[in-house]
């Protein structure tokens, strides 16, 4: 899991640049070496030297009124060295601060602009919609109508823009944090439509099995830009979930043996070990690489909500549910009437 880096947990940008004022404030009113400060706190120049006072005295001998004098040059040398070279520390310091200042002042000017214009919001709720399409999509690749699976892939590429305008325009800085985020999501984006193309290719072969991976890997990458992006609009905040199964026997849960009577692709199942332990969904897919694993589609957390998680689970742990169970609310979805209508002209139906 990612940490993301947001708004909600980072420090006020007030607070932040106040630190750094202070901070160079402080090292700025500190005096170069050889240097004091009066009671104004102005820096003053040090005193003369006893060599260095020699030369407005009556000269002794014209070979001491040269070292004298030489002394002092060399004195005077020195203390404009150490005023320049403090001076460069001096601006580059305040250049530090300010470019620091501004960059998070404008991070966020941006991200206030962003949401205040309604920008935010709008491509928020139209991504999340896609949890719509593929609730749809899962639908009828469940029930085989290979009819109306076609026109999915232009359906979802549809949305290339707005996975693009939403990534560049919710971290647009500089700051690495923006730019790690700008990185993951566009992957994400990318796994997701590379698996689209996939699925595509075996809903034209019918091959069922390799179809319901394709959509897995699809509802995954998809959940991971969700979780990404910060797009979930609830944040789960118990950890682990199997304490609150402590002291139940688990004779009292009525589940299927997961290992003598595996949960296959559509069955409702519950989890019945780990930090999820009581948590139900659907599995809708297996992996057929000999590693025994499933990916489950967990039933909503909220219900006025449309995302649902998905994991990546040992098929172990994942328990079909007995007894009389209500369908996936994806069955419940009726068919959109356009949908019919297309397959019916092209002769499907």
């Amino acid at each position: 899991m990612i940490f993301i880096l947001s708004s909600k947990s980072t420090p006020s940008t007030t607070a932040v640049v106040s630190f750094l004022v202070l901070l160079s404030s402080s090292f700025l009113a500190t005096p170069a070496k050889g240097f004091s400060t009066n009671n104004n706190n102005k820096v003053i120049s040090p005193k003369l030297s006893l060599t260095q006072k020699t030369t407005t005295a009556t000269n002794i001998s014209g070979e001491k009124d040269i070292r004298s004098k030489s002394n002092y040059h060399n004195n005077d040398n020195i203390n404009n060295n150490e005023t320049s070279r403090r001076d460069i520390l001096k601006n580059t310091v305040l250049s530090t601060v300010m470019t620091s200042s501004m960059l998070l002042m404008n991070r966020e000017k941006a991200n206030a602009d962003f949401i205040s214009r309604g920008a935010a919001g709008g491509l928020q709720d139209k991504i999340r919609s896609i949890c719509y399409v593929m609730d749809e999509l899962q639908r009828d690749l469940m029930q085989e109508r290979w009819d109306l699976l076609e026109d999915y892939p232009v359906q979802l590429r549809s949305y290339v823009p707005i996975f693009t305008t939403y990534t560049d325009s919710a971290f647009p800085s500089d700051l690495p944090t923006d730019y790690s985020l700008r990185v993951a999501l566009r992957y994400e984006v990318g796994r997701f439509f590379g698996s689209l193309e996939r699925l595509k290719r075996e809903v034209q072969r019918r091959n069922l099995p390799e179809a319901y991976m394709a959509y897995s890997d699809m509802a995954i990458h998809f959940d991971r830009y969700l979780q990404v992006g910060n797009l979930y609009p609830y944040q789960d905040n118990v950890i682990d979930y199997s304490k609150f199964y402590e002291g139940v026997d688990d004779k009292s849960l009525i589940y299927a043996n997961p290992k003598k009577d595996p949960a296959e692709v559509r069955d409702l199942v519950v989890l019945v070990e780990g930090a999820d332990k009581g948590k139900t969904g659907i599995v809708i897919g297996i992996y057929l690489d000999g590693s025994n694993k499933c990916v489950v589609k967990l039933d909503k957390y909220l219900p006025k909500y449309p995302m649902r998680e998905i994991r990546i689970l040992n098929r172990d742990v994942v328990a079909k549910r007995l007894g009389e169970q209500d369908p996936d609310n994806v069955f419940l979805i009726p068919r959109k009437k356009e949908n019919l209508i297309n397959a019916n002209n092209r002769g499907r139906i």
